[in-house]
């Protein structure tokens, strides 16, 4: 079985990063990914992909990574639920990035 992610994109504004309590790094993060096609304005629709890295690389990711910035990152999806407050089920699927790579500057010529 496979569950392998990569995904390029700019983030939607600066990584949150918190704590456990037993202080353990988490950052969570949203990445604006660009669709293949355009749409009939000819111009890319993007999906927004909520993200959330662990320990030491969450700490670098907030220490490096800002709103604006290209990153490519690597992780898994995963799938998850929980009860709120008002008693529904809520849903939640996000990527948990393992690695990271800035590409600052100008956006990349992708080959598709």
């Amino acid at each position: 079985m496979l569950n392998n992610v990569v995904l390029i994109g700019r983030l939607t504004k600066d990584p949150e990063l918190r704590y456990t309590p037993n202080n353990v790094a988490v950052a969570t993060f949203n990445l604006a990914v660009n669709r293949r096609f355009k749409n009939n304005e000819v111009v890319h629709e993007a999906d927004f992909i909520n993200c959330v890295m662990w320990d030491k690389s969450a700490e670098n990711l907030s220490n490096w990574i800002k709103k604006g910035n290209m990153i490519a990152i690597t992780g898994r999806i995963q799938t998850r639920n929980y009860e709120n407050q008002n008693g529904q089920r809520v849903y939640v699927t996000e990527v948990v990035a393992e690695t990271f790579q800035n590409y600052d500057g100008p956006e990349p010529d992708l080959p598709f």
